[in-house]
């Protein structure tokens, strides 16, 4: 049996989130949060980026969960107008005619947008990161080039450094810089699918991590479709409570969102532990 784990996107709000559900799945089951740990195959995406290079590391979930919950932090404070920015991401999709364009279009924006210095940037990205050396696993990172709309996956295989592949699908359009890479400029890989489950297809088990309300439309991608792709896999998704949300608040990038989102998805986890282990059966 392949198991596979995914992590969507969500920013910082969501990794600390994402760490949360999965320290709430150990208490309900310390035993199955090392078979979730141990999955063959992990995508992630965006903020899952983040969580997948962390949890991949080899420090302990304890201690990835405790440094959220941690006041200083690496993270780069940015008052973000979220409502604005979903504004300009809906005027620059206005009449487009396929998902490469609109990712041609988003990525357009993103080469435009005033942000801060990429090195200040990738800093943070790499303060993340625990191990700076891609593990010897399934691991697959999802990127969308700006110029093309070309929705890359990033292995580690692709022979580019994980600090940089998750700068890359954290490069968050109109927000962060994007990434260059190769000669190429990458930005989120959210463009294509905020959780782009259907990059695990051929696993019979499935566990998807979504930092969002269970039923909320994705801006890129679609989760339902995502699933079915997935077929006849068995799929368990653990979605946001309202709680969550309260604790994510306006501004999914700041930092002071860490620890009440890591807390609010460690009781999501824990509530969810029979279901995932279910799944796992």
């Amino acid at each position: 049996m392949t198991n596979a784990l995914v992590l969507a996107g969500g920013g910082v709000a969501g990794i600390a989130w994402e760490l949360g559900v999965l320290r709430g799945i150990a208490d309900a089951d310390p035993a199955l949060a090392e078979q979730v740990l141990a999955v063959d195959l992990i995508v992630g995406t965006s903020a899952g980026s983040s969580v997948a290079a962390q949890i991949t590391s080899g420090v302990p979930l304890d201690e990835l969960y405790a440094a959220q919950l941690r006041p200083e932090s690496a993270e780069i404070e940015i008052d973000v107008d979220m409502e604005k920015l979903w504004a300009d991401y809906g005027a620059a999709l206005g009449g487009v005619s396929s998902p490469e364009e609109a990712r041609r279009r988003v990525g357009t924006l993103a080469l435009a947008a005033q942000t801060v210095d990429p090195a200040v940037r990738l800093a943070a990205i790499d303060a993340r990161l625990p191990v700076k050396r891609w593990p010897e696993r399934d691991v697959r990172l999802p990127v969308v080039d700006a110029e093309t709309g070309e929705a890359v996956i990033f292995t580690p295989g692709s022979g580019v450094a994980l600090v940089d592949a998750v700068a890359a699908s954290c490069a968050v359009p109109g927000v962060w810089p994007p990434v260059a890479i190769n000669g190429r400029r990458f930005v989120d890989g959210g463009v294509r699918s905020i959780t782009n489950a259907d990059l695990a297809a051929g696993a019979d088990r499935v566990l998807i991590i979504q930092p969002v309300l269970e039923g909320t439309p994705q801006p890129w991608g679609d989760l339902d479709a995502e699933i079915a792709a997935l077929a006849p896999a068995k799929v368990h998704v653990i979605s946001a409570d309202q709680a969550s949300v309260d604790a994510f608040g306006t501004n999914l990038l700041s930092p002071a969102t860490r620890a009440p989102s890591a807390r609010a998805g460690r009781a999501v986890g824990e509530s969810h532990g029979k279901a995932v282990a279910a799944l796992w059966s």
